[in-house]
């Protein structure tokens, strides 16, 4: 026999706890005695039938599993690219304190939700870098999080292109490896895009089955972008650059792969809705273990105490002779 919860302090408290109350209970009924006649025996009837439920508790509390099987648990994973854009533009502060550290924030939290799946990070601006490939890690995924900075990478323009590229080479490199996983890729950016390759990428990734869930930063409106203690320049009208959120680009990706688009704005704060859509796709079965199992039993003492309290209670013994 298995125990659940062992705790023998706490199962020896309660044993002295009832004896202690139950020689209460027998003293009053020997000061009683000396002036009525106490039938001893049914006092004894009385003593067993208690302590016999309060045994019955005390097995309960403790969690007996009796027996045991074997059962198979299945484990499933998923395999997903976290694609975070570090364009200039990322700086602007239409989100506070700015819209990349609003995402790292954000990021921190995702990581932690999909413990149980492999996550690797991918940077980009006008190139994209493998900066974390598919791992379990989270101590280094957040190590990475935390150092994500817009001088990361070379800032000439947007490329959304090159980290969807990117992930799908690396998902078919991973494919010997891991290849029952369903797999994911999370878009992060403003949606400003200067590439030219982006439609014959999204025609790959919807072959392969890969969804992109994009997650568009920034707002309507837009910002000024700081730099070295002022802001960015138009290089054409010299005056400040002001960014705004560029969502058709995020959308489309997301609508022909199957994926969805989110918005982290000053109107939405949609990255939770990302992260229960992606929860809800199905991982696929990597492997399979058999273990041993026992079944908590404690339900049947129980009931059995609880019978015996019952009779206790609508079957009073009398113990005092008329």
């Amino acid at each position: 026999m298995i125990w659940a919860y062992p705790d023998k302090g706490l199962i020896l408290g309660m044993v002295v706890v009832f004896l202690l109350l139950y020689n209460i209970y027998l003293f009053r009924f020997y000061r009683i005695n000396k002036k009525l006649r106490v039938k001893k025996t049914r006092l004894a009837y009385k003593l067993v039938l208690r302590g016999l439920y309060v045994l019955l508790f005390l097995i309960a509390l403790a969690g007996p599993s009796i027996g045991s099987a074997l059962k198979e648990i299945k484990e499933e994973g998923r395999d997903i690219f976290i694609a975070v854009d570090l364009s200039r533009s990322m700086n602007a502060t239409d989100i506070a304190p700015s819209r990349l550290q609003r995402v790292k924030f954000e990021l921190k939290n995702l990581v932690r939700t999909f413990s149980g799946d492999r996550l690797g990070l991918i940077i980009f601006s006008s190139e994209a870098f493998l900066q974390c490939p598919l791992t379990f890690d989270q101590n280094v995924l957040q190590l990475h999080i935390d150092g994500l900075n817009t001088d990361l990478v070379p800032n000439q323009g947007t490329d959304i292109a090159a980290p969807l590229a990117m992930a799908l080479d690396r998902f078919r490199q991973d494919a010997d490896v891991a290849p029952n996983t369903a797999k994911t890729i999370i878009l992060i950016s403003d949606g400003e895009d200067w590439g030219e390759n982006l439609p014959p990428v999204i025609d790959q990734l919807r072959e392969a089955g890969i969804s992109v869930f994009s997650l568009g930063v920034g707002t309507e409106a837009g910002s000024t972008i700081p730099e070295k203690g002022s802001v960015l320049l138009d290089r054409t009208t010299r005056q400040p650059a002001i960014t705004i959120l560029e969502a058709d680009n995020l959308k489309m990706i997301a609508n022909q792969t199957e994926g969805q688009y989110f918005e982290l704005s000053d109107v939405a704060q949609e990255m939770p809705l990302l992260i229960q859509e992606v929860q809800r796709l199905e991982g696929a079965v990597i492997g399979s273990r058999t273990v041993e199992a026992s079944a908590n039993k404690y339900f049947y003492f129980l009931l059995a105490g609880l019978v015996l309290a019952f009779i206790d209670m609508i079957y009073p013994v009398k113990t005092i002779a008329l």
